[in-house]
């Protein structure tokens, strides 16, 4: 039962037989606490249940909590490596009353946990209580049996936990372990306490006050209990021994960096090998939790994490980038009690290959140019800080391993001169910022960045989330408040609101503080690493500085997530069918649709189209996962994932990957490889349908399909099922027999409409009139036919001509037809004998001009026009019979 593993389990088991419910561990990002960087304590995701603000199905709850202490103010990173206690990752497992048992309960628990279940002997044990705390110890002496001296009074804030200068609070219990006399050190309150002999596995924090003010305490109406024990701690005591870094999963990590570097963990080695496994747990958990590498933020914690292990790593004699070839053997430990290893255990490994790989460039680089700068410096010398934020700015060689490495030779850094080459870069850089027009103003976005820093982007792993209100912009300038309906934009520490970009739209939703909500419009990415929330003000007043809880909107980013993965779908699906020419030139991913804009030099067929479709299809119902990596922009191009259109790109990229190719050369092989940094489904079956409603040309040589996923593409099919069923009605068919129907009253219709031509230009031929026999006049010895006709189309009046023209053997004839807006077309045709006298351009001309129009064109034989009176078509032909009689 001493393994970690056994640990774990034994205690949670224990709990939950005593009517406690096993939570799973929240995430290391906290969802509820903005005003925490890690989750680093149990408790942390039970703050709001603690408070009263959020109400579960239970009252009694126990976790295995995974924590990180390595940012803010609690930061345990220089310590790592060499003391025997303390961590940047750790496992804190805790019991939980909301409301329910209180200290009597909380101490019978513990004591029966630590003395039956984990079998440790009582007499190694003692406790401390708040010194005012008489309850507490009068329950550990009936309870436990623990005689006074046992039971130590502390009358300091050690033995008194607070949430924060308000809100709930409480005396703690801690309980100790005795290591023996061989170890030096003296019990807790003593002026040795500080020694390594007494170890404290187990504090009971008693919740049972609200502080309302500095001065000002009162009792809690349901006072509630919070544990903490750490599993690593507890686990050195039930495998007998006195450094963490020797239980059996530690062993197991270190054993697994000895066989990667060839190096036994002995004398000053033997703090590199701890160093390494330490930080291999944090940065694998802290990347499977969304958190990556960056210069930002939490960001920048998990890269300062990194490189500390991997200077270590070096320092060993490793040739080779090493922490990513440890992560099975963390995967093995720790992957049954915490699946997400196993998820993301591609997305860590690629990460920490690529970030060593990275590192080792510019450790190389910089530790040249510093030897270089440093050459003939002395002992107590200090490096100028120009040349250390050259070092950092133009080279990437960070300031905390410029100071590293210059420590060994007793040489300090102007951290002034530094500072001060920091903000001459950032002033320099708002004065390129600030130009003229969109881009002056956009400056403000640059100003609140570098006041308040980048925004922390939560939604790769959650839609809800806690923050804290770090900006407010309205009208281009920053204010401390908003008040009910008006429209500002709001920058909070973290989000899960998505900003637009990569074609994918911005997110909305809801942001809730103490008395105001705001509803979000639109989520834009601004200056470098900003994400804004474009909101109008429903409730209240909106101030700078407020927590406040953030909610996307689900339903519609699911429906976008949809989309957005179906469009990487179509888009391979496009290369396959129509070739690898396809190219994306454009893209839009939204709620109600995806389109997608791509290179193709002629029109997609139907068959292709629908091949296309059946693919999208096929791949979806292989519900296979939607997997992400990250990778450098070569390593992602060189291994086949094509590049979004208008992204821009750093040295690191995401790569999503998706579906099993089914034939040809993707058979077997991942289908979609893409550079994005978009949201996305987590299996492809969440799609659940795509319906590609739209082709056509946008540009030449790009085309544009468009599609509908999902609940939208049902609905289309069922209205297009809806319609087809409605036709067949009324043509008083099936529905399978509508297309035949159909086509034989277009045949109809034609036949019909071929025959009614022939028929009007028969009564249009007809005589009457001031004509002669055969419908025709002589006009100055030339035989004429005009004619206003009705119900004719212009494209009819030439052949109409040629048949006049025909029947008279010689002569001119001309024909005015009038449409339903009033407009007038002529025609004017003469007979070849003729040409030589008269012209058919001549006189289309003047009967042009009698109907408003402006001249005509043609041949001699045969001339057009037409004009916008057609009140005037009589006058027409009359002009034409003076043009021939004059």
């Amino acid at each position: 039962m001493s393994g970690v593993n056994d640990i774990r389990s034994t205690f949670l088991d224990y709990f939950q037989k005593n009517g406690h419910e096993i939570v799973a561990s929240g995430p290391l990002v906290p969802r509820n606490d903005p005003t925490l960087m890690f989750t680093n304590a149990g408790m942390v995701p039970f703050k709001n249940v603690f408070t009263g603000i959020e109400k579960r199905d239970y009252v009694r709850a126990t976790t295995a909590q995974k924590c990180v202490r390595a940012g803010g103010k609690h930061n345990d990173l220089d310590n790592v490596g060499y003391t025997a206690r303390h961590h940047t990752f750790f496992e804190m497992m805790g019991n939980f009353s909301f409301g329910d048992y209180f200290k009597d309960v909380a101490i019978e628990l513990a004591w029966n946990l630590v003395t039956k279940e984990f079998g440790l002997d009582p007499e190694r044990l003692l406790v401390t209580v708040y010194h005012t705390d008489d309850e507490a110890a009068g329950h550990w002496k009936k309870i436990a049996g623990l005689p006074d001296h046992k039971i130590i009074r502390i009358p300091t804030s050690d033995n008194f936990w607070a949430m924060g200068d308000t809100g709930p609070c409480g005396p703690c219990s801690e309980i100790f372990y005795d290591h023996g006399e061989a170890i030096p050190g003296g019990p807790p309150g003593s002026p040795d306490e500080d020694g390594d002999r007494f170890i404290e596995i187990w504090n009971l924090v008693f919740m049972q006050f609200e502080q309302v003010s500095a001065d000002r305490r009162i009792e809690l109406p349901r006072p509630s209990i919070d544990t903490g024990m750490g599993l690593e701690r507890v686990a050195a005591v039930l495998q007998g021994v006195h450094d963490n870094y020797e239980i059996d999963l530690f062993r197991a990590l270190i054993r697994a960096s000895e066989e990667a570097t060839g190096v036994k963990a002995e004398g000053a080695n033997h703090a590199s090998h701890k160093v390494i496994a330490d930080h291999l747990r944090a940065v694998s958990f802290l990347i499977a939790d969304g958190v990556l590498p960056s210069n930002e933020g939490r960001g920048y914690v998990l890269r300062r994490i990194m490189r500390r292990a991997m200077r270590h790593a070096q320092l060993l004699g490793a040739a080779d980038p090493l922490m990513w070839r440890l992560v099975p053997a963390l995967v093995r430990e720790m992957g049954q009690a915490y699946p997400e290893l196993v998820r993301g255990q591609g997305l860590i490994t690629e990460t920490l290959k690529l970030e060593e790989t990275r590192f080792r460039k510019t450790l190389a680089r910089g530790l040249n140019l510093l030897s270089d700068a440093t050459e003939g410096m002395e002992e107590g010398a200090r490096l100028d800080g120009e040349t250390a934020f050259k070092l950092y700015d133009t080279y990437g060689f960070p300031l905390d391993l410029t100071q590293d490495a210059l420590r060994q030779r007793g040489i300090a850094v102007d951290l002034e001169g530094f500072k001060a080459a920091m903000e001459r870069q950032k002033a320099e850089a708002r004065a390129n910022w600030a130009g003229s027009g969109e881009a002056a103003t956009e400056a403000v976005w640059f100003q609140v960045k570098d006041k308040v820093g980048a925004s922390d982007f939560l939604g790769y792993e959650t839609e809800e989330a806690e923050g804290v209100v770090t900006a407010i912009v309205r009208d281009g300038a920053v204010v401390d408040r908003a008040e009910k309906g008006e429209t500002v934009a709001v920058v909070t520490n973290q989000t899960p609101f998505y900003g637009e970009s990569g074609g994918q739209v911005g997110d909305t939703g809801l942001i809730e503080g103490e008395g105001f909500r705001l509803a979000v419009s639109d989520t834009q990415k601004k200056g470098e690493g900003l994400l804004v929330h474009y909101c109008t003000v429903e409730e209240g007043t909106a101030v700078a500085g407020e927590e406040v809880a953030l909610r996307v909107d689900h339903a519609r980013r699911a429906r976008i997530r949809a989309n957005h993965s179906a469009t990487h779908l179509v888009h391979e699906a496009l290369r396959e069918v129509l070739g690898t020419h396809v190219a994306q030139k454009g893209s839009l991913v939204a709620p109600e649709r995806l389109r997608f804009d791509f290179s193709h030099p002629k029109p997609i067929t139907e068959e292709e189209l629908q091949r296309v479709a059946d693919i999208t299809n096929e791949i979806v119902l292989q519900n296979a996962p939607v997997n992400t990596r990250l990778m450098s922009v070569d390593d992602a191009i060189a291994e086949g994932a094509m590049a979004l259109f208008g992204e821009k790109y750093g040295d690191e990229v995401r790569v999503v990957s998706m579906g099993t190719g089914i034939e040809g050369e993707k058979a077997g092989r991942t289908y979609s490889l893409e550079l994005c940094g978009g949201t996305h489904v987590k299996a492809t079956g969440d799609i659940g349908l795509v319906c590609i409603v739209s082709e056509g040309a946008v540009a030449a040589g790009v085309r544009r399909v468009e599609a509908l996923t999902g609940t939208a593409a049902r609905r289309h099919l069922e209205e297009q099922e809806k319609r087809l069923k409605n036709a067949a009605a009324i043509l008083k068919v099936s529905p399978a027999d509508v297309v035949p129907r159909l086509e034989a009253l277009v045949e109809e219709r034609r036949r019909m409409e071929r025959e009614l031509s022939d028929a009007r230009r028969k009564l249009a031929l007809g005589g009457g009139g001031k004509q002669a026999e055969g419908g025709a006049e002589k006009i100055a010895g030339v035989n004429f036919l005009g004619r206003v006709v009705n119900d004719i189309s212009p494209k009819d009046l030439k052949p109409l001509a040629d048949e006049g023209k025909q029947s008279l053997g010689s002569g001119i004839v001309a024909f005015v037809g009038t449409s339903e807006e009033g407009k007038a077309s002529v025609v004017v045709g003469v007979t070849q004998d003729l040409t030589d006298r008269f012209s058919a351009v001549d006189l289309v001309r003047a009967a042009s001009a009698a109907i408003g129009g402006k001249g005509g064109g043609g041949r001699p034989d045969m001339a057009q026009a037409g004009g916008p009176d057609g009140d005037k078509a009589a006058a027409a032909i009359e002009a034409v019979r003076t043009a021939l009689a004059g």
